[in-house]
């Protein structure tokens, strides 16, 4: 096991990955890899990541955006426009597992970085590209950014009130999804990397998660050619799979999907005569007349708040929920107990707290997570120790500006 302070132990101890994403989908992705165990050098230009200077929340220079991404990494600055800071990158390419970058498709071609010649050099490099759109197409060069292909995928069209706009999923399932795609991309990559003794290409398009992730929907779409429209709090084959007002402005969802599940929500809420009415004996009945069954079943939850409501309903084997606020959730003795509230300290005041990791291993403790770095923390002891530059070169790349140093006074080591 490493003995390397930015290194978690985990599954992926021994992996190296040459990290040259920003903002969001490339970080997440990253930061998972980082999580189980592999060596992650975040590069960066001088600039830094756009992601760090993100408002509203900071902690010191850094946004609490980048914080939430970026754990489990060292960070290096490099000036990749200029010759040497792209020998740099190469040479560090040369000695990295996996390359992860999420640029315009042809934006590193023309810097010098291509796919063709690092993998002629490096045939066990796994390169794994994110963009927009992918590689190819109509739509290669366009930028693209979350809610975009949110919007284009379909899966914004079926999100909000029935009656209502389309907006999109509280959370950016865009960025995250191919991040996650990415991640299983490049793992399935290093198992072949094994028998084959050879790297691999990976085009990740955000269009093509989202697409991928409207799922059923989409197999309902192609088979009836209707469009489903917006969702609302409803589902489109399980009227009784729903979220309902409770009393107080609270709100909760149940999943009951079986007729036993069924027969244990009438009983919760004192509607058993339901049971026996033709229009709700089974599924199918209760999907044709959903019209006519959501008011009755919202008049009875509006008896009590919706934490009134969970113990009972879970008593008669009725799935439930609560529709929480984050401050309900990071309060939940589930979440707490699984740990995914995460506090992560640096040195003197520097800590954050952000959401946890959920790949749990039965073997191996939760132990420590390295906070964030500061951009160009790690630049000297990567630049010298891994690629064995003399100090005195290095300090020549540093007056030149091809490389940047972390300049603050508290680096969060």
């Amino acid at each position: 096991m490493t003995t390397d302070p930015k290194m978690r132990p985990g599954p992926l101890n021994g992996i190296r990955v040459l990290d040259l994403t920003q903002f969001l989908a490339g970080p997440f992705a990253t930061q998972i890899l980082g999580d189980l165990g592999a060596e992650v050098i975040k590069l960066e230009s001088p600039t830094g990541d756009w992601a760090r200077s993100l408002p509203p929340h900071f902690v010191g220079e850094d946004s609490c955006y980048y914080l939430s991404i970026n754990r489990s990494k060292k960070a290096i600055a490099v000036d990749m426009k200029q010759p040497e800071g792209l020998d740099l990158v190469k040479n560090l390419a040369g000695k990295s597992d996996i390359l992860f970058e999420n640029f315009r498709p042809g934006v590193l071609d023309r810097l010098g970085l291509s796919w063709d010649e690092l993998s002629a050099e490096y045939p066990k490099l796994i390169w794994a590209s994110i963009s927009g759109f992918g590689q190819s197409g109509p739509y290669r060069d366009r930028p693209a950014y979350d809610m975009i292909v949110q919007a284009m995928s379909g899966g914004m069209s079926m999100t909000g009130e029935r009656d209502g706009v389309s907006v999109r999923a509280g959370i950016p399932l865009g960025d995250l999804s191919a991040g996650m795609y990415a991640t299983i991309g490049a793992l399935a990559a290093l198992e072949e990397r094994r028998t084959t003794g050879k790297g691999k290409f990976i085009d990740i398009s955000m269009l093509d998660c989202q697409v991928a992730m409207t799922c059923y929907q989409a197999a309902y779409y192609l088979q009836s050619g209707q469009n489903p429209g917006r969702q609302g709090r409803s589902h489109a084959s399980i009227p009784t799979y729903r979220s309902f007002p409770a009393a107080n402005n609270t709100e909760l969802v149940i999943t009951a999907n079986t007729e036993r599940m069924w027969q244990g929500l009438c009983s919760a809420l004192g509607l058993e005569v339901l049971t026996k009415d033709a229009r709700f004996l089974k599924n199918g009945d209760r999907f044709a007349n959903r019209e006519e069954l959501w008011p009755l079943l919202e008049e009875a939850f509006s008896a009590k708040e919706a934490k009134e409501w969970v113990p009972l309903l879970l008593e008669h084997g009725v799935p439930v929920g609560e529709v929480n606020q984050l401050s309900d959730t990071f309060n939940d003795q589930q979440v707490l107990h699984r740990d995914m509230l995460l506090l992560i300290e640096g040195s003197g005041e520097r800590k954050v707290k952000v959401a946890g990791n959920p790949l749990k291993f039965l073997d191996q403790p939760e132990g420590q997570y390295v906070f964030p770095p500061a951009l160009g923390e790690d630049t000297h002891d990567v630049v010298c120790d891994l690629l064995e530059i003399s100090e005195s070169d290095f300090r020549a790349l540093k007056d030149k500006g091809v490389v940047t140093e972390f300049a603050g006074g508290d680096t969060g080591k």
